[in-house]
C-alpha cells in the first residue's frame, strides 16, 4: 500500500487541480463574456439547432483578442472577440464561424471536457510513476523524461479529440444544409489567422493536428456522408 501512496496522491492532486482550473476558467469566462447577438450567425445557429432537435444554440463572446473557439467545462460555447472581429472585417464568413461552433458542440456532445478531468488525473499519476521508475536508472533526468513522455501522450489524446470534434461538426453541418466546405476553407486560413499563437514545438507535441491533415480527414468523412 505504501508503494501506491505516491500514485494515489498524484491522482488526487490531478483531480483537485483540474477542478480548480475548471472553476477558475468558468469564473473568468463569466467576467469576460457576453451573449452572442448577430442576426446572420443566429440564422446559421438556428439551422444547426433544428438538425440537433434543440430549441436553440447559445453562444457567448469571450472578450479577448486571440482567434479561438472553446467549449467550457460546464458545456457553454464561446467564440473570442478576435474571431468575431475577423468576421466583421470580412476575413471569415458566417459559415466558417458556424463550423467553429459545430466543432465546439462536438467537444461537448462527445464528453471531451469531462474526459479531460480523468485524463489529467491519470496523466499526473503516470508522470509520477514514470519519474519514480526512470529516476532509479537515470538520476537527475528521469523526471524530465517522464514529463516529456506524458506530454506526448497528452498531445496525442488532444489531437484525437480534435479529429472527433471535426467529424461531429462535419456531420452536423451536412445535416443542417450548410455543408462542410466552410469548415475546410477555415482550416486553410487558420495558420494565418492564428499566426501569433504558433510556437516552435515539434508537430508531435502540438495539441492540434495540422490543418492539412484535418482537411483530409474532413474530406474522407464528407465523401461517406454527403451523398
Amino acid at each position: 500500500m505504501l508503494k501506491l501512496t505516491p500514485l494515489l496522491l498524484a491522482l488526487a492532486y490531478g483531480y483537485v487541480m483540474y477542478r480548480f482550473s475548471a472553476w477558475r476558467t468558468g469564473r473568468m469566462l463569466d467576467e469576460q463574456s457576453t451573449p452572442l447577438a448577430d442576426p446572420g450567425l443566429k440564422a446559421l445557429m438556428d439551422r444547426m439547432a433544428v438538425a440537433l432537435d434543440l430549441p436553440r444554440i447559445k453562444v457567448h463572446v469571450y472578450e479577448v483578442d486571440p482567434v479561438n473557439g472553446l467549449a467550457a467545462p460546464d458545456g457553454r460555447i464561446f467564440l473570442t472577440r478576435g474571431f468575431l472581429n475577423q468576421y466583421r472585417d470580412g476575413k471569415v464568413t458566417g459559415e466558417e464561424l458556424a463550423s467553429v461552433i459545430a466543432h465546439e458542440l462536438g467537444h461537448v456532445a462527445l464528453g471531451h471536457s469531462r474526459r479531460r478531468m480523468i485524463d489529467f488525473s491519470g496523466q499526473n499519476a503516470l508522470r509520477t510513476a514514470l519519474a519514480m521508475v526512470l529516476g532509479r536508472f537515470l538520476p537527475g533526468i528521469g523526471s524530465y523524461i517522464a514529463g516529456l513522455l506524458t506530454s506526448l501522450l497528452a498531445a496525442r489524446i488532444s489531437r484525437t479529440d480534435e479529429y472527433e470534434a471535426d467529424a461531429y461538426a462535419t456531420a452536423l453541418l451536412i445535416k443542417a444544409g450548410i455543408g462542410a466546405e466552410a469548415q475546410k476553407s477555415l482550416f486553410r486560413k487558420l495558420d494565418a489567422l492564428t499566426a501569433e499563437r504558433r510556437g516552435v514545438s515539434p508537430a508531435w507535441l502540438m495539441s492540434h493536428p495540422k490543418s492539412d491533415d484535418r482537411i483530409a480527414a474532413i474530406e474522407k468523412n464528407e465523401a461517406k456522408w454527403d451523398g
